[in-house]
């Protein structure tokens, strides 16, 4: 509110009047809303919008059902009892021509996509009626039917690697109001909605039946049937199969205690979760599990799925409050993608129970199937238990053990082996307690030796390299092999020494060797047992060399690390693919090949930080030997990255001073030519176009003249999330202010050519300086070709783009020329003016020297001021820029004091056919300013 002493007493009793006004209005409006006010009845509340006759469209389609009663007005209950109709989110359904997909069991991608179904029902707005067991309800139901064939694949990195990828979404939504019958567990409810299909909208009425089970106390009773039917007969029936699993304390697991069939059996030491929430540690699991087995012995189903399963994805939906016993849904797929939730398909999916054996460290459970399902849902019942699993979580990690959950699942009526389930979760790593054992052979001579002889390379020791625990130690990577192809990768510490390696763990830690460094250090021996683990991913015509290789793959490795220097010594493992095409990935490993890496120093003044090899140990003719494939990353450390940040800081303000200065210098020269309107005409115009168009071209073609290009690269490294683009939007509008100076500039200069008498002198004088000029721009061009030809390093884009700022550096060349063929001796350019735009484009490359020195060059593409692509930058550059720079501002300030041929031998100096030219004042006034 404005202070009043501010204010003029006309303003104020307009404001008084404004105010009275408006409460008049406020209490005209609360008299009309109390006096008209009537009580809403909940049965108007709940009637759909698009129903003005729900009455009778409820009587025609749901009397038979649930006859409707009349609703006790303010009788609203949030929860009328346990047996009121629950909410259920896993579903199945089928039909709905033209606007669902009619064969949904085959409308599926394999490996490269998945097919995901969901429904969503949720009833509220409960009323009573005159019926003790009939309620009154409102609800929505959304279903969705999507289909997604995509390329992405699980990495090690938080970020999921996305390719292109197609999708067919179809969705029905809609708002239903009904009548619930509490003693036949029927509902029947009538409302409207909308189809999205083809991109379009389309408006529906419809009516919903649903049958809960009668007694939902148990897996049997775990079946929610129903149907969705058209109105108008838009579009087919849909059948509806819901799950049911309501919250309750009276449920009855059927299957604990059934006879275990060899659920005990089983190998390895596993973690107990005596002191753990065990409820909590099944939800922390990744849900998808993924088999080790070959082929048909895949097919722990008998081969009713027509396809033999690849992975399982589960889905908890009740813990008993002990926490011992657990319901859970199991559902299988041949996918190598992630749905992006859990989908229930009978077909595919098992209901299953079981509880957690304290004795043995384990989870024992079954599963049993959706049966009668394939011609009418509505005899669909749960049975054929007969599938039995179990999963625990190994006590520690090794070489060639890295998951976090390992299981076994059989078929109890056949004689099959039991199939192997694996998967890891890096959640459970810090909860659960897992510990690491290292195997023997890096402790054995020969791999000693191996590792012996990269640290015996001279000139490593006496400097700072990465320590263990800090966050350096992981990095992304480059893998090129002989011919020259290149993959990526990620590599990151999976445990040091027998801790876990999480350097950014609730930040209480230091995350970077600087830090580390600093901190006590637990163990004297600069040489640590360490773990890796490796994923790399590879083009399609990669070649590698030898047998057992796909597109993507995950390597664990241990070995040792010598902080002392940089050495990181490693044995890898590798699963090896498998040839049959519909096997899964052979639990058989390749463990005979090294992993080198070798870090540069903290300090390093290096593009590459990080340099390596991946070497087998087989024989040349054995059929998994592969070459050599050399190791890289240009990846930065904490230290260099905090270091690059504070830089870019510095060269943004250095910028943001520049174009600032740059806007000062041009308005002094304007007050200069208003002072002194005589020298106007005396101004090189191409001088002046050089000058503009250098803040012209970097507004109109997007040079990134003030900022590097590739800037989505730039915030990968750096983790600019997007500040960069504020400042640059600030450079922008500075350089803008500058551009609008200078074309100011020169349309003065124009102008004042065409006023005086000798404006046909002056412009052959200005022709001739072009003559001279353009040859010498067009020839410095023409080397950046024949470099770009010669060498390919740059761009030809980028060559030409340092060149211009190589003419921009020399701008005074044309006054000087056009002051030696006019003879001229006006002081025609201020000297605040020349002499400051020359410190303004000669402090880059000053800076430049600065920066080669004081900071490493290992990511150019940050920089922000002195920017390589935008002038000609190296050591040489550096110190004959300024020289020059500065000497033809030592020529202009002779030119104007002693006159243009003034550096000329004296021979040159007088010449009757040009003679200094006649000066005609010229009037500029505040209003061409």
């Amino acid at each position: 509110m404005e202070d009043p002493s501010s204010s003029s007493s006309s303003f104020f009793s307009k404001s008084k009047q404004r105010v009275f006004q408006s409460t008049q209005m406020s209490l005209l409006f609360l008299f009309f809303f109390f006096t008209n006010f009537k009580p809403i009845d909940s049965a108007t509340l709940l009637t759909p919008t698009p129903f003005d006759n729900f009455e009778s469209v409820y009587d025609q389609h749901c009397s038979h059902i649930v006859p409707r009663n009349p609703s006790l007005s303010h009788r609203f209950d949030p929860s009328i009892s346990s047996s009121s109709p629950s909410p259920f989110r896993l579903g199945y359904f089928r039909g709905g021509a033209p606007f669902l997909n009619q064969n949904p069991d085959s409308d599926y991608y394999g490996s490269t996509g998945y097919k995901s179904q969901s429904i969503n029902f949720y009833p509220f707005n409960s009323v009573k009626t005159l019926t003790g067991d009939v309620y009154q309800f409102q609800a929505n139901l959304n279903l969705r039917d999507t289909s997604v064939n995509t390329t992405r694949r699980r990495g090690l990195r938080l970020v999921r690697f996305r390719g292109p990828k197609s999708a067919i979404r179809r969705r029905l939504r809609f708002s239903l109001s009904g009548y619930w019958s509490e003693s036949s567990r029927k509902l029947c409810m009538v409302g409207s909605g909308s189809a999205v299909f083809s991109g379009n909208q389309n408006s529906l009425s419809v009516v919903l039946k649903l049958d809960y089970p009668i007694n939902a106390n148990n897996i049997y009773n775990s079946l929610i049937i129903g149907s969705l039917e058209s109105l108008d007969g838009s579009f087919e029936q849909i059948s509806l199969m819901g799950f049911y699993q309501e919250q309750d304390l009276s449920y009855e697991y059927k299957l604990v205690g059934k006879e275990k069939n060899g659920c005990e059996e089983g190998i390895g030491e596993s973690l107990s979760l005596e002191n753990q929430d065990k409820c909590f540690v099944l939800n922390a699991i990744d849900p998808r599990f993924k088999f080790y087995c070959n082929g048909d012995d895949c097919d722990v189903l008998g081969k009713s799925l027509g396809f033999v399963p690849t992975h399982m994805f589960y889905h908890k939906t009740r813990c008993s409050t002990n926490e011992t016993k657990w319901q859970m849904l199991l559902s299988f797929s041949n996918s190598t993608v992630d749905s992006p939730r859990f989908s229930f398909t009978p077909k595919s999916s098992f209901i299953a129970e079981g509880e957690w054996n304290a004795k043995d460290n384990r989870f024992c459970g079954f599963g049993c199937r959706v049966m009668n399902f394939t011609e009418s849902f509505a005899n669909a019942y749960v049975g054929d238990c007969t599938v039995g699993f179990n999963l625990r979580f190994p006590a520690s990690f090794s070489l060639r053990n890295r998951s976090s959950v390992v299981g076994e699942i059989w078929n109890t009526t056949s004689i099959a082996k039991k199939i192997e389930f694996r998967s890891f979760d890096e959640d459970l790593l810090g909860v659960l307690g897992y510990q690491y054992k290292y195997s023997n052979e890096i402790d054995s001579e020969t791999f000693g030796r191996t590792c012996g002889k990269k640290n015996m390379v001279k000139g490593r020791k006496g400097k700072a390299y990465p320590v263990e625990y800090s966050s350096d130690m992981r990095f992304d990577m480059s893998i090129r092999n002989r011919k020259g192809q290149v993959g990526w990768g990620y590599s990151t510490p999976f445990y040091v020494e027998n801790q876990l390696y999480r350097p950014n763990q609730f930040y209480r830690v230091p995350t970077n060797s600087q830090q580390v460094m600093q901190t006590p250090k637990s163990s004297q021996s600069s040489l640590m047992n360490i773990s890796y683990r490796m994923s790399l991913t590879f083009p399609t015509d990669f070649k590698l060399g030898g047998e057992g290789f796909s597109s993507n793959m995950e390597i664990s490795a241990e070995g040792t690390y010598d902080r002392d220097t940089g050495v990181l010594c490693m044995r890898g493992c590798r699963n090896l693919a498998s040839k049959t095409q519909n096997a899964v990935t052979n639990h058989t490993l390749d463990c005979e090949f090294t992993v080198f890496v070798q870090f540069s120093p903290l300090k390093a003044n290096s593009g590459k930080n990080i340099k390596g090899s991946i070497e087998s140990r087989r024989k040349k003719s054995d059929p998994f030997y592969f070459e050599s494939l050399e190791l890289s990353s240009n990846s930065l450390y904490s230290g260099q990255a905090a270091a690059s940040i504070w830089r870019m800081d510095l060269e943004i303000t250095l910028v943001l001073i520049s174009n600032t200065l740059t806007c000062v210098l041009v308005g002094l020269q304007l007050f200069h030519i208003k002072s002194h309107p005589n020298v106007v005409p005396f101004i090189s115009i191409v001088m002046l176009v050089l000058l503009t168009m250098g803040n012209m071209i970097p507004l109109l073609l997007n040079f990134e003249a003030m900022f590097v290009a590739k800037r989505s690269q730039q915030n990968v490294f750096l983790g600019s999330g997007g500040w960069l683009e504020v400042n640059e939007v600030i450079v922008r509008i500075v350089t803008m202010v500058a551009f609008l100076l200078q074309l100011r500039l020169l349309q003065l200069t124009w102008s004042s050519r065409q006023e005086t008498e000798s404006k046909k002198t002056l412009w052959n004088t200005e022709t001739k300086v072009l003559y001279i000029t353009l040859p010498i721009y067009i020839g410095t061009n023409s080397t950046s070709c024949l470099q770009y030809i010669d060498r390919h390093v740059h761009s030809l884009w980028e060559d030409l783009k340092s060149y211009a700022g190589l003419a921009l550096d020399g701008f005074l060349l044309p006054q000087i020329l056009f002051n030696v063929f006019s003879n001229s001796g006006e002081m025609a350019l201020s000297p605040l003016f020349y002499t400051g735009t020359t410190l303004v484009r000669l402090m880059p490359h000053a800076y430049d020297l600065y920066r080669a020195h004081a900071y490493a060059s290992y990511l150019d593409l940050s920089y922000i001021y002195a920017s390589h692509k935008m002038d000609l930058y190296s050591t040489a550059w550096n110190i004959v820029i300024p020289f020059g720079g500065l000497l033809l501002a030592l020529v202009i300030f002779l030119q104007q004091k002693f006159g243009g041929r003034c550096i000329l031998p004296k021979r040159f100096r007088h010449n009757n056919s040009s003679s200094v030219y006649e000066k005609v004042p010229v009037v500029i006034g505040n209003d061409d300013l």
